[in-house]
C-alpha cells in the first residue's frame, strides 16, 4: 500500500475537468508513467480510489507513485500528441514499450555447385551469397519456403557431395517437394538451374516468374527438349497453386493493416497482420503485461505507429482498440494523407478482423504451454458460466463409497486444459460413519484449502487456488461447499456437473439452476472427459481402500505380521486356506518368517 495514497488522492480530486496530460513520478523522481485524459480529474482520481478494481499492472505503478504533475490542453487531440512526444522521450516504465529493434534478415544461398537456399538474419563471411536485406522477417521466410519446395530444394541439414549415397531420400523426395541430390543421380547443371529460378522468384514474385518460365517451357519445346519442357511446366503449375494458396480470402483484401488483441489473465497479445497486393506480407506478435484495455491497446497503436515509418491508407481494428476519431486525425497527420480507420461488423474484413484475434489467442495460448483447441474450450467455458477470467486451473470432486463403508474422495486437476496428475490428491473421509455424500464434500473442502492457508504458495497443489471447482453431483453439492467456502472467505467460482440417465454429463448447475451444455459439441467433450476422469480417480481410491481392509482383515491381524510379511505369505502359500493347513515348520521356513512369528501364525489358525 502507497503511504501516500489519501494525500494523492486528495490532489487528484483538486484537478479540473479539462483534457490534458498526467505524468507519475516515483520518489526519486522517475517519470514511471503518462497518460491523457478528456477530463483529467475524473481520470487521474481513479488511480488512487480503491485498489481491488485495479489489474496488478496498475496497482504496482499505484504503489511506486510519490507525486504526479499535469498539463492542460485544448483538446483531447493535442493531450494525444503530446502523449506520444513525452513516451517517446522519456520511455516510461508503466508505459507499453516498443523497440524499433526488428532486425533485417536475408535470403542465403550457399557456395558451390550444391548450395542451398536459406533464411538469415545476419550476414556472415563464409562465401555465400545474401541477398536483401527484407525488413520482413515473415515475408522472407515463407518465400524461402515456397521458393524450395516450387523448385524441389534440399532443406535438410545433409551435405553435398559429401553425402551422395549415404541415406535413402526423405519424405520430401516421395511427396515430390525435392529433387533428391543426395542420390547423386542429380545433374550439378539441373541442380544449378533450379537454384536460378528459384532466386529470378524470390525477386521477382509469382507473375515475373510464370512468366519468364513460360517462355523457358515454348523455347525448350521449340527445341524439341520436350522432357525439359514438361519439368518447366510442373514447376509454373506449382508456382500458380502455391500463389492461389497464399491468397486469403479474396482479391478484394485491400492494402492495408488489420489489428487485433486478446487478453487473459494479466496478459495481452496485439497480432499484427500487413496485407499487400492482396496477400498476407507480414505479420507480427506483441505480448504485455495487461493494466487497462482500453489504456492498453491505445498505448500500443501510438507506440506501434510511431515506430514504422510506413503507415497504410486502411487499417482495420477489433473492438476495444482505442478512440477512432482522435487515432484517425493523429495517422493522417503522420501519414500526410487520410488514413481510413474502420472496426468492420461484417463481411470480408471481419473476417480477416476475426483471424487476425484468433491467432492473438494462439500466441497467448503457446506462451502458457496449451494449444489453441485447449485454449478455445476455455474460453467456451469461460462464456458459458459467465466467469471474469479464462479457468486455466480447474479442480474437480467426486465422493465415492459402498453402502457408507470406506468412504473416499478424489480431487483432480486441469492446467490450461489438461489434466495435471502430479496434483490429484486422495482424501480418506473422517468425520463421520455412514454415507452422506453432502457432508463428505463439505469435509474434502475444507480440508483442502485448510491445506492451502498452511502451504507456501505455490504454481500448483495445495498451495494454489483454482480458478473453478466443478463437483461431481447436483445443487445439494454446491449448497454444501458454498458454505464452507464463504466460512473460509474464498470466493472461488463453483459448480456442479450432472449426469443424464446414460451417465453422461448433461449440465453445469449452481444454486441458480442449471446450465446445458448439449449443444455445445467441444465444452460437452471436454466436461464429460473430466467428470469421467474424476469419477475414474475417485473410484480407484475406493477399490483400493477395500481390497486392503479385505487383505488387514485376515492376515495382518495377526500379531507380528505386517504388509510384507503377509503379501511373502500368500506368494509362497498362495491362498489363506493353504496357510491355515500348514505345520509350524513350513511356517517357519516361509520367505520374511521368523519363529516367533511363524509361531504367532499357527496359534492363531489352530489355538494355543
Amino acid at each position: 500500500m502507497n503511504p501516500k495514497l489519501s494525500e494523492l488522492r486528495k490532489k487528484a480530486m483538486a484537478l479540473p475537468l479539462l483534457p490534458g496530460m498526467y505524468i507519475m513520478h516515483s520518489s526519486n523522481g522517475e517519470i514511471i508513467y503518462i497518460g491523457k485524459a478528456k477530463a483529467l480529474k475524473n481520470r487521474v482520481s481513479q488511480y488512487f480510489g480503491s485498489q481491488n478494481n485495479h489489474p496488478e499492472k496498475v496497482r504496482q505503478m499505484v504503489r511506486s507513485v510519490d507525486d504526479f504533475e499535469y498539463i492542460i490542453t485544448d483538446s483531447e487531440f493535442e493531450a494525444l500528441i503530446l502523449e506520444c512526444s513525452l513516451i517517446k522521450q522519456h520511455t516510461p516504465k508503466y508505459n507499453i514499450l516498443l523497440k524499433d529493434d526488428k532486425g533485417y534478415s536475408y535470403i542465403r544461398v550457399g557456395a558451390g555447385d550444391w548450395g542451398k537456399i536459406s533464411y538469415a538474419l545476419q550476414k556472415r563471411d563464409d562465401g555465400a551469397q545474401y541477398i536483401g536485406p527484407y525488413k520482413s522477417s515473415y515475408y522472407v521466410k515463407s518465400a524461402v519456403d515456397e521458393a524450395n519446395k516450387i523448385f524441389m530444394l534440399p532443406t535438410c541439414s545433409r551435405r553435398f557431395p559429401q553425402d551422395f549415397g549415404k541415406a535413402r531420400p526423405c519424405l520430401n523426395y516421395h511427396i515430390k517437394q525435392c529433387m533428391a541430390p543426395c542420390t547423386g543421380k542429380v545433374k550439378p547443371e539441373d541442380y544449378r538451374e533450379n537454384v536460378s529460378r528459384a532466386l529470378e522468384f524470390l525477386k521477382g514474385g509469382s507473375n515475373a516468374s510464370v512468366k519468364q518460365l513460360t517462355e523457358q517451357m515454348e523455347q525448350a519445346a521449340e527445341n524439341l527438349e520436350f522432357e525439359r519442357a514438361a519439368r518447366i511446366r510442373d514447376i509454373i503449375q506449382s508456382v500458380r497453386r502455391m500463389s492461389d494458396r497464399q491468397k486469403v480470402v479474396s482479391n478484394k483484401v485491400l492494402d492495408e493493416d488489420v489489428i487485433a488483441f486478446f487478453s487473459d489473465d494479466g496478459k495481452t497479445c496485439f497480432q499484427v497482420f500487413r496485407f499487400e497486393g492482396g496477400r498476407l506480407f507480414d505479420r507480427e506478435s506483441f505480448i504485455f503485461d495487461s493494466g487497462e484495455p482500453e489504456s492498453d491497446a491505445e498505448e500500443f497503436l501510438i507506440g506501434y505507429y510511431t515506430l514504422r515509418r510506413d503507415i497504410p491508407k486502411n487499417i482495420a481494428l477489433c473492438d476495444g482498440l482505442g478512440d477512432l476519431e482522435n487515432l484517425t486525425r493523429w495517422l493522417s497527420e503522420k501519414k500526410g494523407s487520410r488514413v481510413y480507420v474502420t472496426v468492420p461488423q461484417r463481411g470480408e474484413q471481419a473476417k480477416l478482423v476475426q483471424m487476425c484475434r484468433s491467432n492473438a489467442a494462439e500466441a497467448l495460448a503457446q506462451q502458457k504451454g496449451a494449444t489453441v483447441r485447449e485454449y478455445s474450450v476455455l474460453e467456451e467455458l469461460r462464456e458459458t458460466l459467465g466467469l471474469d477470467k479464462l479457468p486455466e486451473y480447474i479442480e474437480s470432486y467426486d465422493i465415492s463409497n459402498l453402502a457408507g463403508t470406506e468412504n473416499v474422495a478424489g480431487m483432480i486437476v486441469y492446467k490450461n486444459g489438461r489434466p495435471l496428475k502430479s496434483a490429484y490428491r486422495k482424501f480418506k473421509i473422517k468425520g463421520f460413519e455412514g454415507q452422506d455424500d453432502y457432508a463428505s464434500m463439505a469435509e474434502v473442502i475444507t480440508r483442502r484449502f485448510e491445506e492451502y492457508f498452511k502451504a507456501e504458495k505455490a504454481d500448483e497443489g495445495f498451495g494454489r487456488l483454482p480458478d473453478l471447482i466443478l463437483l461431481d453431483g447436483g445443487r445439494g453439492q454446491v449448497t454444501a461447499v458454498r458454505g464452507v467456502l464463504e466460512r473460509m472467505g474464498l470466493d472461488i467460482p463453483l459448480f456442479g456437473m450432472v449426469k443424464d440417465d446414460r451417465h453422461r454429463t448433461r449440465a453445469v448447475t449452481s444454486e441458480g439452476g442449471e446450465i446445458a451444455i448439449n449443444s455445445r459439441r467441444q465444452l460437452f467433450t471436454f466436461l464429460s472427459k473430466m467428470q469421467d476422469e474424476v469419477h475414474r480417480f475417485a473410484i480407484g481410491y475406493h477399490h483400493q481402500r477395500r481390497k486392503s481392509t479385505t487383505f488387514k482383515s485376515s492376515l495382518t491381524n495377526i500379531e507380528g505380521v505386517g504388509t510384507v510379511r503377509a503379501k511373502a505369505l500368500l506368494k509362497y502359500f498362495r491362498t489363506i486356506e493353504n496357510i491355515s493347513r500348514a505345520d509350524l515348520e513350513e511356517l517357519e521356513n516361509a520367505p520374511k518368517m521368523t519363529k516367533e512369528s511363524a509361531l504367532k501364525v499357527y496359534q492363531y489358525f489352530h489355538g494355543e
